[in-house]
């Protein structure tokens, strides 16, 4: 109670620090990124100054926006937000505009919003000009109504993450992908400015212009926080080059390792990752389950489309005991389904892996690739959801994956037996197996699980000599639906030569 009245005292006064009292921007966000669109890119900051330059981990964690004065902004009755500084991984500033119900204000820069830790800071001065903002977080009282929960972070590039109850952050989603999984280096489109708008009863509007060599852009989302937090978003994309390299509504996620291969990490924990399955459902009816996984090499996978229905990435086992991390909490990271409003047309979802041997890097995506490419000097605008959940993946009318093991066929050297548990019994269950000549499928059997916990699908694969990667679809024909649930997975070889 003491914080909130600190914060009201500090409104009634006048504005909150920071705050112009100047006239506010005429210009709307969308129209500030055609403008930019239709100019050659320009670089936006030099490199960052002292006390933000150079900094370790600890020391840009030693940075901490003060309450009342960058921290725990009131934002209307059911929402706060932070202002978040520069340094380390985030060295751009982005200019941050607040609307309080008259209009957008510009919020000025200043050192004196953050604490700087001692130990790492010993002068900061006064004004800092070539600073600014690195993003912001929205909170709300997603689990008790009496304390403000970071439920929105908007950092970094184009990045953003949610969570809803219950949740601890995980994967990311981002506004716009370039060129990701591709030969040349990916390049990353980043916010250059943002606009908090008023609170409205549960929900609040943000907006962001995007800018970068290839295009600019605009994004309008509109937070929905609760026991799943819904992300409502339009983006529109204003390309300064034609590009075929387009990356729509991305996901960006971390697998370390699971039961596909555990051998990848020599780890006390079954499983390391923010994300384990990429679930499709397509525009033809079917539902796809890929699961995710840690390759040798940077693994590109398309699944081409009509007109999808939906995309994810899933964090599918729920319990501590799957993952036995009580600081990372993998168990509570969300999973994120990005549903496209009308008809997005030919396309394909992407898939890219790329191999990590740690926790700390992101090393998946996954989003949308229309078939067309998107020319210079057009517009192009792709509305859509991201839900943030921890609900398991749908199964519709068909059959449901449980899980995905593999593991060395013991009996035939130089081969893999894969394992995937779905829903139902086995009466009626026809699996349908599909894979390139360059392998061998053998020894596929259908059986109950223990205790009606469901089927069990086993099968062995036999990679040719020289083959170093080959696709597998399994489509699970129950009799039940016309569309039935569709596994795929693409096995690589291991990184010692190993299957």
């Amino acid at each position: 109670m003491r914080r909130r009245s600190f914060i009201a005292g500090v409104a009634a006064s006048g504005l909150m620090p920071g705050l112009r009292s100047a006239a506010r921007p005429a210009e709307t966000l969308l129209a500030k990124a055609r403008r930019l669109a239709a100019r050659p890119f320009a670089a936006h900051a030099p490199p960052l100054p002292e006390p933000f330059a150079d900094l370790s981990y600890e020391a840009y964690r030693g940075i901490r926006p003060l309450p009342g004065r960058a921290a725990l902004l009131d934002h209307g009755p059911k929402f706060a937000f932070d202002l978040l500084p520069p340094g380390l991984f985030f060295p751009d500033p982005v200019r941050i505009d607040v609307d309080d119900g008259s209009g957008p204000t510009p919020v000025d820069f200043s050192p004196d919003l953050f604490a700087f830790d001692d130990r790492f800071f010993a002068d900061v001065p006064d004004t800092v000009p070539e600073a600014g903002f690195s993003g912001l977080r929205l909170r709300h009282p997603l689990n008790a109504p009496d304390r403000l929960d970071e439920v929105l972070v908007l950092q970094g590039a184009s990045y953003f993450r949610a969570i809803g109850q219950d949740m601890v952050y995980g994967l990311s989603a981002r506004g716009v992908a370039l060129g990701t999984g591709g030969p040349a280096p990916e390049e990353f489109p980043r916010f250059t400015h943002l606009r908090l708008h008023p609170a409205r009863g549960g929900t609040v509007r943000i907006e962001g212009v995007i800018d970068s060599p290839s295009l600019a852009g605009h994004l309008d989302m509109t937070l929905r926080p609760g026991r799943d937090t819904v992300t409502d978003i339009a983006v529109t994309l204003l390309p300064r080059r034609d590009i075929d390299d387009i990356g729509v509504a991305p996901l960006t996620s971390m697998y370390l390792k699971g039961p596909l291969r555990s051998a990848v990490s020599d780890d006390f924990r079954p499983r390391v990752h923010d994300s384990d399955l990429l679930q499709i459902e397509n525009g033809a009816g079917e539902r796809l389950w890929r699961p995710i996984a840690n390759p040798a090499r940077v693994e590109t996978s398309a699944f081409v489309d009509d007109g999808p229905a939906s995309f994810g990435l899933f964090q599918t086992p729920r319990r501590f005991e799957d993952y036995q991390d009580t600081e990372a909490r993998y168990h509570a990271r969300p999973s994120a389904i990005v549903r496209p409003a009308g008809d997005w047309g030919r396309g394909a979802v992407m898939l890219v892996e790329i191999p990590t041997g740690d926790e700390f890097m992101d090393n998946v995506v996954a989003f949308w690739r229309p078939e067309v490419p998107l020319l210079a000097g057009t517009e192009h605008r792709f509305t859509y959801s991201i839900t943030w959940t921890r609900a398991a993946p749908q199964d519709g009318a068909a059959r449901a994956v449980l899980q995905s093991r593999s593991g060395l066929a013991h009996h035939r050297p130089g081969a893999r037996r894969y394992v995937v548990d779905v829903t139902g019994g086995p009466d009626g269950l026809r699996p349908e197996i599909t894979a390139p000549a360059t392998v061998a499928i053998e020894g596929v059997s259908v059986f109950a699980l223990p205790d009606g916990r469901g089927t069990r699908l086993t099968f062995v694969l036999l990679p040719g000599e020289g083959i170093d990667a080959a696709d597998i679809r399994v489509a699970l024909h129950d009799g039940q639906s016309s569309a039935p649930s569709v596994w795929v997975h693409r096995w690589t070889r291991a990184r010692d030569g190993g299957v």
